[in-house]
């Protein structure tokens, strides 16, 4: 019995570019859109006096803010130095391996951002919302400033989370095809 020899497609190069592309874009919205969320987010404090007594709303004062603020922060961070390996694979088609942990890599921030993104959402939704069956009130009605910087930073974390997805299923699809 003959076997097929087959002969591995060699890889477009507009393919290899269209990849390193959003390789880098992805990484650069992702980077900026999670810095500006941390600086958003820690900037967010608004004092307001009520019947004489100074009441104060600042991200500090929840453990979900200060989680999301550290995860934007290592997740900004991890962005700019995966640029490196980023234009370091553009350079030349690497092997299945780097592809991998490229990918490892991807979803691993993607799922920290996530995490960090839905215990802000569960604290910015109570406060927003307050809940009725433990009697929170809440303080986005008297607190309007603080609510609004956390809201657009939760959105821009959210944004680095769908980058962050596109680029883990990006990875694992490059990985896919180099060990084929």
């Amino acid at each position: 019995m003959e076997t097929l020899n087959v002969l591995r497609p060699i890889p477009s190069p507009i393919a290899h570019l269209s990849f390193m592309a959003s390789q880098i874009w992805l990484r650069i919205i992702a980077a900026a859109t999670s810095l500006v969320a941390a600086v958003l987010l820690f900037d967010s404090r608004q004092s307001k006096v009520f019947y004489g007594i100074s009441l104060d709303a600042r991200y500090s004062y929840s453990p979900a803010f200060k989680f999301y603020g550290i995860v934007n922060i290592v997740v900004c961070v991890f962005s700019v130095l995966s640029l490196l390996p980023a234009f370091t694979f553009g350079r030349n088609f690497s092997s299945s391996i780097n592809y991998f942990f490229l990918f490892l890599h991807d979803l691993l921030l993607t799922l920290l951002m996530a995490g960090g993104c839905g215990a802000a959402t569960t604290f910015a939704q109570v406060g927003k919302y307050g809940n009725s069956h433990t009697n929170w009130m809440p303080i986005c009605d008297k607190f309007g400033k603080f609510c609004n910087k956390v809201e657009a930073s939760l959105i821009l974390g959210y944004i680095c989370v769908f980058c962050y997805a596109l680029l883990t299923v990006i990875s694992a699809n490059k990985a896919r095809q180099v060990a084929d």
